[in-house]
């Protein structure tokens, strides 16, 4: 029984519980990247995967995922202008696209802040890319079943 948008109080339950966890999981996969086996890409698609876990679950226009399909041109457009900053401070500092932060110790969280900046702005743009491809596919899908004359 659906009594709302979105799918099934069984799932819209869950998916509440799981959204915080995935969400975090993603951003942990990209500030740990330098450490261990993943980085900005990856944990992008993770947090990709959360707000779509959202959109499906909650429908349009509640949830995470709805705030989130507003801004994704913005998030988009923030994601390459962050990585595009970094790289240009690189410059200023000698050589494009060079580390300019300061090392840490070798093989710790801080060890190179510049790669977790990159790693964060990574996350930004290809989580809000995958989302808005999401979004497209859907918004196709509604664009066909009004032209067929389904509901």
């Amino acid at each position: 029984m659906n009594d709302g948008p979105g799918m099934s109080l069984i799932v819209r339950m869950v998916s509440r519980w799981l959204l915080g966890f995935v969400f975090v999981y993603g951003l942990g996969v990209a500030l740990f990247g330098h450490l261990t086996p993943g980085g900005g890409f990856v944990g992008g698609v993770v947090v990709a995967c959360a707000l779509v876990m959202s959109i499906l679950a909650f429908g349009g226009k509640q949830g995470p995922g709805a705030f989130l399909a507003r801004a994704v041109t913005t998030l988009d457009a923030a994601g390459a202008l962050m990585f595009l900053a970094l790289a240009l401070f690189g410059y200023v500092a000698g050589c494009f696209f060079t580390n300019w932060i300061a090392r840490g110790e070798p093989a710790t969280f801080g060890s190179t802040w510049f790669v977790i900046l990159m790693n964060v702005a990574i996350l930004v743009k290809v989580g809000a890319g995958a989302f808005a491809g999401f979004l497209a596919i859907v918004a196709f899908g509604h664009i066909l079943d009004a032209e067929e004359g389904r509901p």
